[in-house]
């Protein structure tokens, strides 16, 4: 009887040290499937940002999926001042694989004004660029006609304030925000402007309200020159979208209704200073080409 019992403990034991050891291999087991899933995931590298013809369509894609998870994780953990370095270095990333893409991809993007239909605003799409459109609207990028025959692959006008809304200093804040404003649709095309007058004029008080708000602001420059840019076209005209009618003698009747109505609207900012001292070189008569020294626009 005591033989049986014996038996009887030494067998249940076994069994119980079999259950542990089963036990403890499928932990392994497993443990060694999330470590094999987690080495994988940190060895890819996204491909460089420098262009190459080996690149194909979903290495970009892949690439640009990687950067913004790597981007999410890293501005939920950090002040809004790093989250700045993190914009503008994401910004430069996404501009260098936007260029390559739009290298890589230029006989979709010659073709691309062919699939209009004859009705404006109208598209006929072939599968395999409706597939593209909605692999780059993953990542934030779009085809974007530019004019002329032209189209590119741009990012989304309000992709990076998507991304970095409320994460980022005041100033980073407006920027981002007024740079969706202002892309949201196409600046000029053919020496022509494609927004009206006015405004171009309340851009114009936008980028200057921001120089005057955050003097010291790192993205200052880039306001400036957006500031400048768009001062010389409301100032100087553009090719196909002139201010003065040289056999008239005077300023074109809508361009000085536009300046009238930003003089009224904002009378103490430098732009208005900048559109008085303008009309009153017109209604002087002083040559066109003297104009833009007679007002100092050049920096």
């Amino acid at each position: 009887m005591i033989k049986k019992i014996i038996a009887v403990c030494i067998l249940s034991a076994a069994v119980v040290s079999c259950k542990k050891e089963t036990a403890v291999s499928e932990v392994k087991s497993a443990n060694d499937s999330i470590a094999k899933n987690e080495t994988k995931e940190n060895q890819y590298k996204p491909i460089d940002t420098a262009c190459s013809s080996e690149n194909k369509t979903e290495d970009y894609i892949k690439a640009l999926q990687w950067y913004r998870t790597k981007i999410d994780q890293e501005i939920a953990g950090n002040t809004p001042e790093q989250n700045n370095k993190v914009y503008d270095d994401y910004v430069k990333i996404r501009e260098k694989y936007t260029d390559c893409f739009n290298d890589s991809q230029t006989e979709i993007l010659d073709k691309y004004i062919d699939y209009h239909t004859v009705e404006p605003g109208t598209q006929q799409l072939p599968d395999n660029i409706k597939k593209m459109a909605a692999e780059l609207d993953k990542v934030g990028l779009e085809f974007r006609e530019m004019g002329e025959g032209l189209t590119e692959i741009h990012s989304l006008p309000g992709y990076y304030e998507s991304v970095f809304k409320n994460k980022v200093t005041p100033d980073y804040g407006a920027y981002i925000s007024q740079m969706a404003k202002d892309n949201e649709e196409n600046y000029a095309v053919d020496g022509g402007l494609l927004i009206t007058w006015e405004e171009l004029g309340e851009r114009l008080i936008i980028w200057e309200n921001f120089i005057n708000k955050y003097p010291k602001s790192s993205l200052i420059k880039k306001a400036k020159d957006n500031y400048h840019n768009y001062l010389l076209d409301y100032l100087l005209g553009m090719d196909s979208d002139r201010i003065y009618d040289s056999e008239e003698g005077k300023i074109y009747d809508d361009k000085r209704e536009a300046y009238n109505m930003l003089i009224k609207k904002y009378p103490n900012s430098a732009t208005v200073k900048k559109t008085k001292e303008l009309i009153a070189a017109y209604d002087a008569h002083t040559p066109v080409d003297q104009i833009e020294n007679k007002i100092n626009l050049r920096r």
